[in-house]
């Protein structure tokens, strides 16, 4: 399967190409707040080197959060706009998914450190996702015997750090079955209001 893959969730950036089954990616671990500057260039070239037009994706994936939210909007629209123009289906994943699908089986709360002393976490049981939720520290402890993962060390937690770009090729391959041609399938997960909408 050939398929374009976006993850602006956090502060990273994460672009994969899959042609004919070959892998071109690129990983910016901290892109910060330059989504919006750095993901279409960097898309492009990635094209180039992997030889590819949207066109010849059999269709786009995209990480919708939970996560930063001006990263995530970014994201979703871009990879929305593209697939319209396209004319090609979607896959929905979320941030979680590309963090616990680096885990094969058993019990896996993903954790995304939401700052603030509050988390957005989500728990996993050989691969099913539960509700995600945003919490705060002592709500962690309610997940016995769960292996926390995260996508980069989060100070005061003891997570297993995984590979954020390696959970989203994962995830893709898990979740190939549920490309929609449903656009707007590719909807924001927000945990939580933005903390502009908090202090209304």
């Amino acid at each position: 399967m050939n398929y374009i893959a976006v993850d602006t969730s956090g502060k990273h950036l994460t672009l994969i190409a899959n042609k004919g089954g070959k892998i071109y990616e690129y990983f910016d671990p901290d892109c910060g707040v330059d989504h919006s500057v750095s993901l279409m260039p960097e898309l492009e070239r990635l094209l180039d080197s992997a030889d590819m037009h949207i066109k010849d994706a059999d269709f786009f994936a995209c990480a919708v959060g939970a996560g930063s939210f001006t990263g995530i909007r970014i994201g979703v629209s871009t990879v929305k706009a593209l697939a319209f123009a396209a004319d090609k289906p979607v896959l929905r994943l979320t941030s979680f998914d590309t963090l616990s699908y680096n885990i094969d089986n058993g019990k896996v709360l993903a954790v995304i450190d939401a700052k603030h002393n509050g988390y957005y976490i989500c728990p996993y049981v050989d691969g099913t996702a539960g509700t995600p939720e945003y919490a705060l520290k002592d709500r962690l402890a309610d997940f016995k015997g769960y292996r926390l993962v995260s996508g980069e060390k989060i100070e005061g937690l003891d997570t297993t750090v995984v590979s954020v770009a390696e959970g989203l090729k994962r995830a893709i391959e898990k979740k190939a079955g549920e490309v929609s041609r449903d656009i707007n399938s590719l909807t924001p997960l927000y945990v939580r209001k933005s903390q502009a909408e908090e202090g209304r």
